[in-house]
């Protein structure tokens, strides 16, 4: 992790960003399903200097911790609880300091999962939305026998795709904000400056490190694996050509089937693969939309028109082809045993509140609690739980567990002001499946204003203790992010 200089636009001057082996994003990896591979993870960012505004009134960004601490988290990894990333596992330059729960310099990560598309970024408490910003992000594809023989658009026609919303300062630099803009009602006097805002919306796009890029095609299918990295921001996608995705898998690897769909909605944190087929629209100019409110779903309006976040980026369809296209896309994938709702030994409500801090700021909380309040959840290992996810605020939260991977059941609108006043859930809708772009295994949930989101989940391969929180990035800062261990099953 280093310090650079990097043009993200011809029209833009060379902006400061951090980033891994000295790029933005950092580089893919590409490994073997049950292949494990050793990672050491060095940290050559500057000592005292932070690239943004640090608020040192939040969780773990407190004095006399230092401004500027790592620690990399691979989102969707299936790895023991020392090489998961723990938010106080973190390390400054070499490794001069470390936080309390660091214990090993060299990352284990067996592999040992389906063929999906992962990504490693970092996890730092209290800063991980900055050193996110700052650059610190990557993709981690597995890649196994089943996934080789499917005969799918791979070499140059398959192509990673992280999507980010930045904004710029007039130099180049990067810009993020010292206040939060509204200020909260009647700003208390020893209001912290910098402080932490709400949410955080950048006003330009950046398609793997390329503000507004485009990507010359050739008239054939490609495969792409999309990854919403962005702090605070929904996509919801479409394309101006009017061609569905073919989506082929989720966060966790692939669907069943393929799904057809004219619209992909990805939270921060969840990923999507999809197959394009361009065939048919030679020397066209394709444009990948974005339409989703900010925040989402009811937030400011987004228009693809005339928004500047409403395109994305753009297929130019102006290549010949270099030879036959013989990839297809088989009615058939690598789908895994699911769960059943019976399997179940453990059903556990987790809600998600709003509500304000010392300083009037918004601050949302899981269950009430804070990050250091005493750990409450301890599945047993190998057991299987019911997590229900009761969204009491007005906005949707991508819920990102640890560890485990997980399948939507389903989810179902309550009375959320009869449950804020008298603990009791009254249903006012009938209980609706996830979408088919949904199906598949995930690690990051959408759980939407007013409903009970439930997933079912397998705590394997390994005890100890892990995060699980809310993937927009200003609210996992701000204590929307709670611990659980896994713990060994009980003897008899």
């Amino acid at each position: 992790m280093r310090e650079f200089k990097q043009k993200l636009h011809r029209d833009l001057p060379e902006t400061t960003v951090w980033g891994y082996e000295g790029t933005y994003p950092g580089p893919t990896f590409e490994v073997r399903k049950n292949v494990p591979i050793k990672v050491k993870w060095e940290n050559n960012l500057p000592v005292n200097r932070h690239l943004l505004p640090v608020d040192r009134t939040v969780h773990g960004a407190q004095p006399p911790n230092p401004l500027v601490r790592t620690v990399v988290h691979l989102h969707g990894g299936n790895v023991p609880d020392e090489s998961d990333g723990y938010p106080e596992a973190w390390f400054t330059n070499d490794f001069e300091q470390t936080g309390p729960f660091f214990t090993q310099k060299i990352y284990d990560y067996p592999n040992a999962q389906p063929a999906t598309t992962l990504w490693y970024h970092d996890h730092a408490l209290g800063i991980t939305r900055l050193n996110v910003y700052a650059g610190l992000a990557g993709f981690y594809l597995i890649r196994d026998d089943c996934e080789d023989q499917l005969n799918l658009p791979k070499g140059n026609f398959e192509i990673p795709l992280v999507i980010q919303d930045r904004s710029f300062n007039p130099d180049g630099s990067l810009f993020y904000p010292r206040q939060p803009d509204p200020p909260p009602e009647g700003f208390p006097p020893g209001f912290p400056d910098p402080s932490i805002v709400p949410e955080f919306f950048g006003d330009t796009i950046l398609v793997n490190g390329k503000v507004w890029p485009f990507l010359e095609v050739e008239p054939r299918k490609y495969r792409f694996r999309l990854l919403n990295g962005s702090n605070s921001r929904f996509y919801r996608m479409k394309l101006t050509s009017g061609q569905p995705f073919i989506q082929i898998g989720t966060d966790q690897g692939f669907l069943k089937k393929p799904v057809v769909t004219n619209e992909i909605t990805l939270g921060p944190g969840e990923r999507a693969d999809v197959v394009l087929d361009f065939t048919a629209f030679t020397g066209q100019n394709i444009i990948l939309t974005n339409d989703a409110p900010t925040p989402f779903p009811n937030g400011n309006p987004v228009d693809p028109n005339t928004d500047p976040v409403g395109q994305l980026m753009q297929f130019r369809v102006n290549l010949p082809l270099s030879g036959p296209d013989t990839s297809i896309v088989p009615s058939r994938l690598c789908s895994l045993p699911r769960l059943k709702e019976e399997m179940a030994g453990v059903v556990r409500d987790q809600t998600l509140v709003e509500s304000t801090d010392e300083f009037g700021r918004l601050l949302l909380l899981l269950e009430g609690l804070r990050w250091s309040d005493p750990i409450t959840d301890e599945p047993e290992l190998g057991n299987i739980e019911i997590w229900r996810l009761i969204n009491t605020t007005p906005d949707t939260h991508p819920i990102h567990l640890h560890l485990v991977r997980f399948l939507i059941l389903d989810r179902q609108p309550f009375d959320v002001k009869r449950f804020q006043e008298t603990d009791e859930i009254v249903f006012t809708g009938p209980a609706e499946p996830p979408d088919p772009t949904e199906r598949g295994w995930k690690d990051t949930v959408r759980t939407n204003p007013g409903e009970i989101t439930r997933i079912i989940i397998r705590f394997v391969s390994y005890t100890g203790v892990f995060p699980w929180h809310c993937h927009i990035l200003e609210h996992e800062d701000n204590e929307m992010m709670r611990p659980y261990e896994v713990v060994a099953e009980e003897e008899e």
